[in-house]
């Protein structure tokens, strides 16, 4: 559904976005994530043909955003960071005339108007002035445009800003009840959001991908952890790991105290292969009791802190194509 091949956009002597490549699968809800001016707003906006990209490639829908712009306008809905609304119009006014401009049938434009607004959780502000309206509000109004031609691609710029908690549970289910019959790129700051909504994740950094993929595979790491209780007392933290760090594969051993008497320990594999059966088995033969056995994983703000910190910069930085270039 979008393909990106090596897009770049330069302004003089800045690369905003250095030779992005991504793809996003039909129906799939991927979150866009970096931190402030790593590029993904710029990324956007060459996604949405508000821009052009300096040089690359990215296709919608099959539509190429540089020599069909218009067809990848029509099936996209674009929801920046500031929403496009007027503050002088009423909400209803201003959905009507929106769902004209992007081509709905006149005898369709006040159904759809008012399906977008109850889909949005506007409808009680239907008659009032935008800009008499809180942040929250507007923002929800922004979002009732993107979605009024019924899109097949949604691109998301900070979709929650200046919601308050209930606002961000709606607009969560709002966008998770959207996946499947559209595509949806979504940028935020929140990771909390990212955790509740998204499949992939695509991580930019610097204006590079510093990482993609799904979040399963890019927060898995190689072992396993384990909460136990010791019947006997509490012994050292050593002598919980010796029976651990001495099997094959096993890279490296931690045992703390997690409360409530039990005990975690975190155990580092060199391999990808299930290690769990094999300390459970230590486990009971040990006596203790088992009352958690979990494959090991990164906490996305761990994976998200070791891709964007100012080491990883600077050994972006370094890389070879970035070489070249200078």
């Amino acid at each position: 559904m979008i393909q990106v091949e090596g897009l770049t956009k330069r302004y003089a002597r800045n690369v905003a976005v250095d030779h992005v490549s991504f793809s996003v699968e039909k129906g799939q809800i991927v979150g866009f994530l970096g931190p402030n001016g790593a590029g993904k707003t710029t990324t956007m906006r060459m996604l949405t043909c508000f821009m052009p990209p300096t040089e690359g490639t990215a296709t919608i829908a099959g539509f190429d955003v540089v020599k069909q712009p218009l067809e990848v306008k029509k099936r996209i809905g674009y929801l920046p960071e500031t929403p496009p609304v007027y503050p002088e119009m009423e909400v209803g006014e201003y959905l009507q005339f929106v769902a004209r401009i992007k081509g709905i049938p006149e005898k369709e434009v006040l159904q759809r108007s008012q399906e977008a607004a109850a889909r949005c959780f506007v409808k009680d502000v239907y008659n009032k002035l935008i800009g008499k309206l809180s942040k929250g509000y507007r923002q929800r109004v922004g979002l009732a445009q993107a979605i009024i031609h019924n899109p097949d691609v949604l691109i998301l710029d900070e979709p929650t800003s200046g919601f308050d908690p209930k606002q961000i549970i709606e607009t969560r289910d709002l966008i998770k009840s959207l996946a499947g019959d559209h595509t949806i790129v979504l940028s935020t700051h929140i990771l909390q959001e990212v955790e509740a909504m998204c499949e992939s994740l695509v991580i930019i950094n610097k204006g590079k991908i510093a990482k993609s993929g799904t979040v399963e595979d890019l927060t898995r790491r190689n072992g396993a952890v384990l909460e136990v209780s010791i019947p006997n007392g509490a012994p050292e933290a050593s002598a919980l790991s010796a029976p651990f760090s001495s099997l094959a594969g096993v890279s490296a051993v931690h045992a703390e105290p997690s409360g409530h008497g039990l005990w975690r320990i975190d155990v580092d594999t060199t391999a990808a292969a299930d290690m769990r059966p094999q300390l459970a088995q230590i486990v009971l033969a040990k006596g203790w009791n088992l009352h958690r056995l979990d494959s090991a994983s990164l906490a996305l703000h761990e994976l998200f802190l070791s891709l964007t910190s100012p080491v990883a910069a600077v050994q972006s930085e370094q890389t070879p194509s970035e070489e070249n270039e200078q």
